[in-house]
């Protein structure tokens, strides 16, 4: 049954018994349906924020951590092209609730890792319920404590990291798997029962949430990262990090808990809902004229036609309308325009934050304060102001694809400057920095003498301004302490040859990079107001280039093209490339884990060089479509108009007219 019979469901119920029910009313379903959606983009969004977090926890590379972020791609890939098909064939709520019960399920299993492996462990100068040894120095002739560096590789603790990825991997899959039916069936709904009036008020609010979710997941991770990864193993005094220390853990698991609750909650609604519902009347002057409601029910009635089509049919006629419309200039060179828009934002939710922590030395919760506060919200900045203009200034086609290559071309000269805003790595002794050449890597001279394990992490900040990677390696052997909190070491040999007395304080030096933090925030948040500021031209620039007919299915295939060529490879292709750009790993059972330092230079350039090469992509597909557009309105003005060139006609209806004037 079809949407077409609603206005006959309820023929015979009164109208205030049915505005006593909430589950009748479309404003009700619009307000579950945009909790709902920004629920779900917390699950999706939350993993971003803390990415490098689960990196550190479990030794991934950014590669692996990047197609584990990219992964729910997968499984909403390759059932999205069908929703299209079912379209008012099924119970759309009830399908939205059971989605959501996936999505919810997804977000308890990405924390699962935490309940089921052992407390977080690290190299540490402080015996503790966890570790009777220390890393300080440990001259010959002593007997040797060891640390967790130098523990054995035992099989269960492989088999432990191959169930932690296998289980986050299952999760992902369920995530995008559950959030194929919510947003398409939703708005599908909302289009359906909502008043000619009221729809675009319904779906610009579910749009704005769209946007906005992914800043309160950024906001979220922010707050949960505060907290110890172990918070609810041991008490808050036998915490000996801060979050500041770079082995710092934060409790990364307590938004997935949160965050797939409030889905849970959100799901809860949509069982209760009917499969149809009486259509929404609003009161005063019928919204257009006779003419407009002719072609409303002529381009439905031709949707209808497809939508009715047996799924044999279905699937024949699919090719032919994907043939069909990438044959389309147009059509296909903004979703490559949008392709490239896409993978540069894949990048900069799923690393940004990994990158402000190692560029300007900051905690992973502040870096993702300033991503949700700033950056988020100035692309939704962005995406109102490209709106506001298209209705203001009922523009053309043609000024449609003017208003991207301007705002693209502007984004391009913002960002440029960002490549060099930034500062080397910090000098680290016997990684980045040696004042001997006979200095290699973990093999210090002054040193030489302690023993030191070649895996040891527990970076101090030596008082001649070197960073030294374990108070071992500094040829530290006193360690001060004040209520289990380490304040100093002492007596380090390698410090000592640039004066008395050397000491070291915990934690990493850090760059020195604080006084670039303030402009390449800004400028970062200029370029993506300025580039989000061709998102609505781009999608006028697809629903008015091609057959009305067409349209469902041409904004699947925009959908589907965006995933598989931007948003599954994206965040692995920006993983790959900051690891190449890693000059210490961390080792775990003789392979690659996380990275501990980084060339910040090569990282700076590699990142930001990418987006920088994805923006110049979408300028480039822009300035073609202008081109384009602009030739068919000089050949449309060239040649005469006459009632035998329907093709002519046509062509100038559609560089010519604006988008207000077609719908």
């Amino acid at each position: 049954m079809t949407s077409t019979a609603t206005k006959s469901s309820y023929p015979d119920r009164p109208r205030k018994a049915l505005c006593r029910n909430p589950f009748l009313s479309i404003k009700f379903f619009v307000f579950c349906h945009g909790l709902l959606q920004l629920s779900q983009l917390l699950v999706s969004g939350y993993l971003k924020s803390s990415i490098s977090t689960i990196e550190r926890r479990y030794g991934l590379s950014s590669q692996t951590s990047g197609l584990l972020a990219s992964f729910n791609e997968v499984g909403n890939t390759l059932l999205i092209v069908f929703i299209s098909y079912f379209g008012s064939r099924v119970h759309r709520p009830r399908f939205i609730g059971c989605g959501a019960i996936l999505v919810s399920l997804a977000g308890f299993l990405m924390s699962l890792p935490h309940f089921i492996t052992g407390p977080y462990e690290y190299d540490q100068s402080v015996a503790s319920m966890f570790s009777n040894t220390t890393d300080l120095c440990q001259p010959e002739g002593l007997e040797s404590q060891g640390n967790l560096s130098d523990t054995v590789c035992a099989p269960h603790t492989a088999r432990e990291n191959h169930e932690v990825l296998l289980v986050m991997f299952i999760a992902q899959a369920l995530l995008g798997i559950g959030g194929v039916p919510i947003q398409p069936f939703g708005i599908s709904y909302i289009d359906d029962f909502a008043s000619e009036q009221n729809s675009p008020l319904y779906l610009g609010i579910l749009f704005s949430v769209t946007v906005i979710g992914p800043g309160v997941a950024f906001m979220l991770g922010s707050a949960m990262l505060r907290f110890y990864v172990d918070i609810d193993k041991i008490t808050e005094d036998e915490v000996q990090l801060t979050n500041k220390d770079p082995r710092w853990v934060g409790a990364w698991w307590l938004g997935f808990l949160v965050a797939a609750s409030l889905v849970a909650v959100s799901a809860v609604p949509y069982f209760f809902f009917p499969r149809e519902m009486p259509k929404e009347v609003t009161s005063g002057k019928e919204s257009g004229s006779k003419k407009s409601e002719d072609l409303l029910s002529q381009l439905r009635s031709k949707s209808e036609q497809v939508q009715n089509l047996s799924l044999s049919k279905f699937i024949k006629h699919f090719p032919m309308v994907l043939l069909r419309n990438l044959r389309h200039p147009v059509f296909l060179l903004v979703v490559l325009a949008q392709v490239n828009l896409s993978a540069m934002v894949a990048g900069l939710a799923t690393f940004m934050g990994k990158f402000l922590e190692r560029q300007f030395s900051l905690t992973a919760s502040f870096a993702n304060m300033i991503i949700g506060a700033v950056n988020i919200p100035g692309a939704m900045v962005g995406i109102v102001v490209g709106g506001a203009i298209l209705k203001r200034f009922q523009v053309s086609l043609k000024q449609c694809s003017a208003m991207c290559v301007l705002g693209m071309l502007l984004c391009l000269l913002v960002a440029f400057p960002l490549l060099f805003l930034g500062c080397p790595t910090q000098k680290v002794a016997g990684v980045t920095y040696s004042e001997s050449s006979d200095f290699g890597l973990h093999t210090l001279e002054c040193s030489f003498h302690c023993n030191c394990p070649e895996k040891a992490y527990n970076p101090i900040c030596g008082s001649d301004g070197i960073e030294y990677i374990s108070p071992c390696h500094a040829g530290c052997e006193v360690v001060n302490i004040d209520n289990n909190s380490v304040l100093n070491y002492t007596n380090c040999s390698c410090i000592s040859r640039n004066g008395p007395g050397g000491f070291a304080k915990p934690g990493t030096c850090g760059t020195d990079c604080s006084h670039l933090l303030l402009p390449f925030v800004v400028l970062s948040c200029v370029a993506g107001i300025l580039a989000s500021t061709s998102h609505t031209p781009s999608f006028m620039l697809i629903l008015r280039s091609i057959q009305p007919e067409d349209k469902s299915f041409a904004v699947g295939i925009q959908f589907m093209l965006l995933r598989i060529l931007a948003w599954m490879p994206g965040p692995v292709l920006y993983g790959s490339a900051i690891d190449t750009t890693c000059i210490l790993w961390e080792k775990k059972c003789d392979r690659n884990a996380a990275c501990r330092y980084y060339d910040n230079n090569l990282f700076r350039h590699r990142y930001l060089g990418l987006q920088f090469f994805f923006e110049v992509g979408a300028f480039l597909c822009f300035a073609t479509v202008y081109m384009i557009l602009r030739r068919q309105e000089m050949e449309a003005r060239n040649v005469p108009e006459t009632k035998t060139d329907p093709e002519k006609k046509k062509l100038t209806e559609s560089t010519t007219k604006g988008p207000e004037s077609k719908v």
